[in-house]
């Protein structure tokens, strides 16, 4: 069975493998047709996939191909640190004509990562309404809700009947591609409540539209931080939910898919700075941008290292009497070193969703305390009878077994107390609570078991 057979009886909207290398394929052989036809089942989510994963040299020679083709919504897909060189690497035309297709929450998120001449070049390509909606929307702050609605909104007089409602729509020349509420306003375009449109359809021609609203009804103003935007859905499971100005205006709405993404991205973000990596990192990137994120967290790790090696260096002359001791304290300095990896994660997550607060925070501490204890004195049955066995002294045993309980303890509570200083200093939990935390287990792992070793064997 041929390659293109092969790919035809599998699904055929599936980014897997042998469609990837049969595109490659066709775009080596410069072959257009092909290429359309392997791409065009695809969706513009896996499209902006594919062009993450292919190499620079193989991007140009598809978007050079492929240009007649593209869809707007293949560039809000793609990860930013490539959407640059792509819209660089399309005609002016082909990216004019794919920016129109897109609502105008999608032409802000391309437009917030752009240099100034393609965000000239993308606003002059909008029709006058969109562009003067865009710009509206550019001049709220960055990460603000007003930089994630979309402008288009649904809305009726709070006044009015569904069959009223019901015209109302059939009738309209133009509505948005996605919305799910009608938004009720006073004459002073003021949010009142909003109506799903299940609802409308559902309830009686003469009923009020004020009858039928739903409870979740809330605004968010445009200022507001859009990791707010983001807590605000998860924790009201908001579908939509209107935006005012200071005025308590109407002058945008946020889709969840839009929350949705924040919390993505935030997410992502947090997993990439307690991995200590920039948070913009991506496969695309080139060896220097991916240098660039991460030697500086490698450089500070280096200093924190030395203050585990400080300390091994106080016990030195322990170490050369007992050279065992060189083999066992790595033991205790990882376990611990896990142990507040486990702790700091359940932290920082829990901080980001606001379940961790200082109303809380003490009781957290304290079953953080007690859970290391616990997992302590586990753990230190294990290792003391094995340090007894090997070593054939129980006084082995007893300082392994101690050294562990300290460890497991300090690396819980230090895995919960590190991002609380950090939030209460201003800072981000997830930023260096890992390197800090990190640090403070293999300091106190070395100091602990070399300490009481010091104390007991010698």
């Amino acid at each position: 069975m041929s390659d293109q057979a092969a790919i035809e009886t599998e699904d055929e909207k599936a980014l897997d493998p042998r469609r990837v290398a049969a595109i490659l394929e066709a775009v080596e052989a410069s072959d257009a047709d092909r290429l359309r036809d392997l791409a065009e089942p695809l969706h513009a989510a896996d499209l902006a996939d594919l062009l993450e994963q292919i190499s620079p040299g193989a991007r140009r020679d598809f978007l050079h191909l492929y240009s007649p083709e593209f869809d707007g919504e293949i560039l809000s897909e793609i990860d930013e640190s490539i959407r640059e060189e792509v819209i660089g690497a399309l005609p002016h035309e082909v990216v004019a004509e794919a920016v129109r297709e897109l609502e105008t929450d999608d032409v802000v998120d391309i437009l917030e990562d752009l240099e100034e001449p393609q965000q000239e070049m993308i606003l002059r390509a909008l029709e006058d309404a969109d562009r003067v909606a865009v710009e509206q929307a550019m001049a709220y702050p960055e990460y603000s809700a007003g930089r994630l609605m979309q402008r288009e909104v649904v809305v009726a007089p709070r006044h009015w009947t569904v069959g009223e409602a019901i015209d109302h729509l059939r009738g309209a020349e133009w509505l948005p591609d996605q919305f799910y509420h009608v938004i009720l306003v006073d004459p002073r375009m003021k949010p009142q409540g909003y109506v799903t449109l299940g609802r409308i359809l559902s309830a009686r021609r003469d009923e009020a539209l004020n009858a039928i609203t739903e409870d979740s009804f809330r605004t968010i103003e445009a200022t507001v931080p859009e990791s707010e935007v983001a807590y605000i859905f998860n924790q009201y499971h908001l579908i939509s939910c209107p935006v005012v100005d200071e005025n308590g205006r109407l002058v945008g709405v946020i889709t969840i898919d839009d929350a949705m993404n924040v919390l993505d991205e935030e997410h992502e973000e947090d997993m990439l700075r307690l991995a200590g990596v920039g948070e913009e990192s991506s496969i695309s990137d080139g060896p220097l941008e991916t240098v660039k994120s991460r030697l500086p967290w490698l450089v500070v790790n280096l200093f924190t290292a030395s203050l585990s090696a400080i300390v091994i260096g106080q016990f030195e002359a322990s170490i050369k009497t007992i050279v065992a001791l060189a083999i066992l304290m790595p033991i205790v300095a990882s376990t611990g070193g896990i142990a507040g990896t486990q702790s700091l994660a359940v932290a920082v997550r829990a901080l980001a969703t606001r379940d961790l607060t200082r109303s809380n925070a003490a009781r957290v501490v304290r079953r953080e305390m007690v859970a290391g204890l616990l997992n302590g004195l586990s753990l230190a049955v294990i290792l003391g009878l094995a340090g007894t066995l090997i070593f054939g002294d129980w006084h082995v045993g007893l300082v392994l077994a101690l050294a562990m309980i300290v460890n497991q303890m300090v690396a819980a509570m230090g895995g919960v107390l590190v991002p609380l200083a950090l939030v209460r200093l201003g800072l981000d939990p997830a930023l260096a609570s890992g390197t800090f935390v990190t640090t403070l287990t293999d300091v106190m792992g070395y100091f602990a078991f070399l300490g009481l070793a010091t104390l007991v064997l010698l």
